[in-house]
């Protein structure tokens, strides 16, 4: 044991060894931009990254339904009804949702 820390002090006793191992510490640890930081900033983009072509997807399925809600009138209903609830006067809508109060069906039942 002893010797392992002989062998370990007259490693650091050269400066450029001492200088360079503080170096890569100050870098890694404590630095504004140490490694950390970076690896910390890299997760944060690639969750960005997923989250731009997540949002991507959604804008073109809203244009894909502009667009047929646009050329429609009877698709504009439709989309009143199942994103909406919407119902006429004279009819009830019943929501059923699971477990984990995610939509299920819609009924639309009319009233007597």
């Amino acid at each position: 044991m002893l010797e392992h820390l002989k062998k370990i002090v007259s490693i650091f006793r050269n400066r450029y060894i001492t200088a360079t191992v503080l170096f890569v510490l100050w870098i890694a640890f404590f630095d504004q931009t140490s490694l950390i930081y970076d690896i910390h900033l890299t997760r944060k983009e690639n969750q960005l990254k997923a989250q731009k072509v997540y949002y991507e997807k959604q804008t073109q399925v809203a244009i894909e339904q502009l667009k047929e809600l646009q050329t429609n009138p009877a698709n504009m209903e439709k989309f009143a009804r199942e994103k909406y609830f919407m119902k006429k006067s004279n009819e009830d809508v019943y929501v059923l949702v699971d477990k984990n109060n995610n939509l299920v069906d819609t009924l639309n039942i009319k009233a007597k």
